[in-house]
Order: structure tokens, then C-alpha cells, then sequence
């Protein structure tokens, strides 16, 4: 596990960075040029007509630096969730190997466990580092030493719990992000009622458009985060519901596998 940190690391890290790079490019060349358009289009039609209803587009909702930001957050840590996915994934087809051959009515016994742990240890370096090779290796080594099934069921057990919370650990970035992303929604609420405050004096003079456009900068950026907030804790909890079914399935396949055909 230790080889798959600074991996992880620079994944995080480049990521980010093309996140950056491709929603700004959409925003510089398309998002921005469009709602500014609109906006223009917009305060003509009002000026001719003081009936004029503008309709809502999604370029002028998306527009601002907020909802910029909160864009690259999502996908950011949807990259990050696409990569624990396939790590999951990856980790999961260890689960339809036959790692412990074995007919039916045959038992383990103590003296055993090396011939048993070959086709383990026959794995590749990366696969023996899963979940499941590290719980049957470790199980095997415990009754081949110990010679106690309890024993034995405890350490897979300490393991999958192990693993349970390493897990869950390593998903406090993607959390973090699916926190940061409201946060900023609200940070552009507050600009938006600090820019509609300033103007207020034009809008005793009977100008609101100053204030009805940073009022929209207010409810856009936190309309356009919760949206996203919620899409990515979705996908979130996707991601750790398969992550805990790949822990029990490990522990399942452990005990139907290996423990129900241990004899001392």
C-alpha cells in the first residue's frame, strides 16, 4: 500500500490541475462570452420595453467565479472517486479467483496451511497487497502457528476492520470537497448581498438593475453549489457503499472459503 501514495498523490494533484485548466477554457471562450451577450440582449429589450420579461438562461446562472470554482471542485473529486472506483473494482475480481483450492468434504489442517497459501502468494506483488490476500495469507500463517480456528477467524475479522477504516479514512479529501463546495456557494451569496447593499442608493433613485444583478449573483452561486453538493454526495456514497461490500464480501469469502474448512 505504501506504492500507491505518492501515485494517489500526483493523481490528486494533476487532476486538479486539468480541472482547472478545462473549465476555465470553457468559461473564458464560451461561458462568459455567452451571458455577457445575453445580459446586453437583455437590457436592450428592457429599455424598449417596459413589459419585458427576460428569460433565464444557464450561461448567465453559471457565469460568476463561484460557480467556476465549485464546477472544478466537482470535477475534481469526481476524478478522485473515478480512481478509488477502479481501485475498488480492481480489488473485487480477487474475489472470483479460487485462491483456496479445495474439493468438496475436504479439511485444512494446521500442517496444511503452506501448500495452501501457494496459490496466494503466486499472485502478483500488487494483487497480493488486496484486501483478500493480505486476510487469507495472514489467516493462514496465524493456524499453521497457532493452530486455533478462533484465532484464525479473529485476524481475518482485525484485518477487514482494518481495512474498513483505512478506507473510509482515505475518503476525507472527497468529503472535504463536498463541503468546500456549499461553502463557496454561500461566500457568493454574501458577495452578492454586499454588492446590492452598496448599490442600494441607486436603488432609491428608482435604478434596481445594479441591485436585481448582484441579488442573481447571490441566488445563482448558491443554487448552481447545492446542485453540485448533492450530485457529488452521491456519487460519494456510491463509492462507499462499494467500498464496504467489497470489505464484507473479502470477510464472506474468507469464512466460506478458508474457516468452515479448517480442522485442528
Amino acid at each position: 500500500m505504501k506504492r500507491q501514495l505518492p501515485v494517489e498523490f500526483i493523481f490528486q494533484l494533476f487532476s486538479l490541475i486539468i480541472a482547472v485548466i478545462i473549465i476555465h477554457s470553457i468559461y473564458v471562450s464560451i461561458v462568459r462570452p455567452n451571458a455577457t451577450a445575453i445580459l446586453e440582449q437583455q437590457a436592450v429589450q428592457i429599455n424598449a420595453n417596459a413589459d419585458y420579461v427576460p428569460e433565464r438562461s444557464y450561461y448567465v446562472v453559471i457565469r460568476d467565479f463561484e460557480q467556476e470554482t465549485c464546477f472544478i471542485l466537482m470535477f475534481w473529486a469526481i476524478a478522485l472517486m473515478t480512481y478509488k472506483s477502479l481501485l475498488t473494482a480492481k480489488e473485487r475480481r480477487t474475489l472470483t479467483m479460487d485462491l483456496i483450492p479445495l474439493s468438496q468434504g475436504t479439511s485444512i489442517l494446521p500442517e496444511d496451511a503452506r501448500e495452501y497459501s501457494r496459490p496466494v502468494q503466486a499472485l502478483t506483488e500488487n494483487q497480493q497487497q488486496f484486501l483478500l490476500p493480505r486476510a487469507l495469507l495472514t489467516a493462514l500463517h496465524r493456524f499453521r502457528s497457532t493452530k486455533n480456528i478462533q484465532d484464525v477467524s479473529n485476524s481475518i475479522r482485525a484485518i477487514c476492520e482494518s481495512e474498513s477504516d483505512r478506507l473510509d479514512s482515505e475518503l476525507s479529501m472527497i468529503r472535504y470537497i463536498a463541503w468546500a463546495i456549499p461553502s463557496i456557494g454561500f461566500l457568493g451569496t454574501v458577495r452578492g448581498i454586499g454588492q446590492a447593499l452598496a448599490q442600494a442608493h441607486k436603488a432609491v433613485q428608482g435604478d434596481i438593475a445594479g441591485v436585481t444583478q448582484s441579488l442573481g449573483v447571490a441566488f445563482n452561486s448558491t443554487f448552481v453549489a447545492l446542485l453540485i453538493s448533492i450530485v457529488v454526495m452521491f456519487l460519494l456514497h456510491q463509492l462507499q457503499l462499494n467500498q464496504e461490500r467489497l470489505v464484507l464480501d473479502a470477510e464472506d469469502y474468507c469464512d466460506n472459503r478458508l474457516v468452515r474448512h479448517l480442522q485442528t
